[in-house]
């Protein structure tokens, strides 16, 4: 049987939340390469560094730009039967006769328009959690055919999304050079940005902790694993805690490229006890989802991609009926405009929301943890078991190659017909 020819388009050698998308991506398809004859185009992802390891994926994924540099070089313009291209929307294009967009989505609550244009040069758009299923499918604007002047009132996604979360991923421990002075410490996880709310995440665990021996452990980063990023988190930081000089808590800074070996090692740290994070929103959150199956009990807003894995099914007390229950600490929140300056046209708009969370509640939620971390352990350890068993690896491949074999194969009467060139939107938004 004659393989099927794909070309992926994606981030696959960038350290960043959609290089990991990439490279799952990539892991799925593997897994059926009785019948997938794949091919890689590797893009770069904002300022972010690029994977290091020297191990037997990264050699794989080397083998497939090399393979793809090899058939540029003697077709120029190649055919494949279909393209996968991890990106945000806005880079989607007609690229084979069947075309995938796979995006991490939204962490707001609308799309920009450009993506509802580009979702029609897409025969399929797989995405990562409900959320952001969710919001691409009730965004609508008014617009204005540009052919016809006909004006439409729902100009919406049209284009089926099916949602493939991430799988729960094994490795081997790791003996990380790492130890803390406190040891009670929370974790949190994400670049210095605004979406992540960092400053915040600091400023009110100080405020909380200023007159005990708890720490803070942060890995994050502005741009990359660089020394001078290092030195510009380092002096951020440092900045912020002048403001506190009496404090007894403690706030620890890794900085840093780390395997994915030794992250899941650090989540498993003995002085580790809890993920915090006040982010605005997440199109799924990995670093999140990476501690609740490594059973750290996690301290998060109720809203945005999270919500896939945090939740879990549990019978009512009578037994006979299931209800999503949260198994973390549920900091409140409010929904708001995003600032001026978490604005990106064509990706943020500037008239999404995202969520608030609140101080007081996640000052609560610290000190509650703090107090009865026991309970906690306990609730992240039902969590733990439960994603373990519905979050596999198989499982997960499964469900995104079943989202690619739904549009390939196609005949090779389907693909002459098809003429992608004139789906793309002839619409104007008012």
């Amino acid at each position: 049987m004659k393989k099927r020819t794909i070309i992926v388009r994606g981030p696959a050698l960038s350290r960043s939340g959609y290089g990991e998308q990439c490279r799952f991506a990539l892991r799925a398809l593997r897994s059926r390469e009785d019948i997938l004859d794949i091919y890689l185009i590797n893009t770069n992802w904002g300022k972010t560094s690029w994977i290091t390891e020297d191990d037997e994926e990264r050699r794989w994924i080397d083998a497939l730009l090399m393979k793809t540099n090899m058939l540029i070089q003697q077709q120029k313009q190649p055919r494949f039967d279909a393209s996968l291209q991890v990106t945000i929307p806005n880079e989607w294009q007609p690229m084979a006769p069947i075309n995938i967009g796979y995006t991490a989505g939204i962490e707001t609550s609308k799309i920009a328009p450009q993506w509802i244009e580009k979702s029609m040069a897409m025969n399929h758009i797989i995405t990562i959690s409900q959320h952001s299923k969710g919001v691409y499918e009730s965004t609508t604007y008014e617009a204005v055919n540009k052919e016809t002047g006909q004006a439409v009132s729902d100009f919406r996604c049209k284009t089926p999304i099916t949602v493939v979360n991430y799988p729960v991923r094994k490795f081997d421990d790791v003996e990380l050079d790492i130890d803390f002075e406190t040891d009670f410490n929370f974790l949190a996880v994400a670049q210095w940005g605004p979406r992540k709310n960092m400053e915040n995440t600091v400023r009110w665990f100080v405020e909380e902790f200023i007159d005990k021996e708890v720490g803070l452990v942060l890995k994050t980063f502005f741009a990359n694993s660089s020394n001078p990023d290092m030195q510009d988190t380092l002096e951020s930081l440092k900045s912020l805690l002048n403001s506190y000089p009496d404090r007894k808590c403690k706030v620890y800074l890794i900085h840093g490229a780390m395997s994915d070996a030794e992250m899941n090692s650090l989540y498993k740290h003995p002085k580790i006890k809890s993920l915090i994070t006040l982010t605005h929103g997440e199109g799924f959150g990995l670093p999140i989802f990476e501690a609740a199956y490594n059973a750290l009990p996690v301290i998060a807003p109720g809203w945005s991609g999270q919500c896939d894995y945090l939740y879990m099914p549990q019978k009512n007390k009578k037994g006979k009926r299931f209800k999503m229950k949260p198994k973390f600490t549920k900091v409140s929140y409010e929904l708001g405009p995003i600032p001026e300056n978490a604005v990106w046209d064509g990706v943020l708009q500037a008239d999404a929301q995202w969520c608030y969370p609140d101080q007081g509640s996640f000052k609560m939620a610290l000190k509650d943890t703090v107090n009865n971390y026991n309970q906690k352990q306990t609730q992240a350890t039902q969590l733990q078991k439960w994603i373990v068993e519905n979050f596999t690896e198989e499982k997960k491949y499964e469900e995104f190659v079943d989202c690619i074999l739904k549009y390939v194969p196609v005949s090779k009467e389907d693909k002459e017909a098809i003429d992608w060139n004139q789906q793309i939107s002839q619409m104007q938004v008012l």
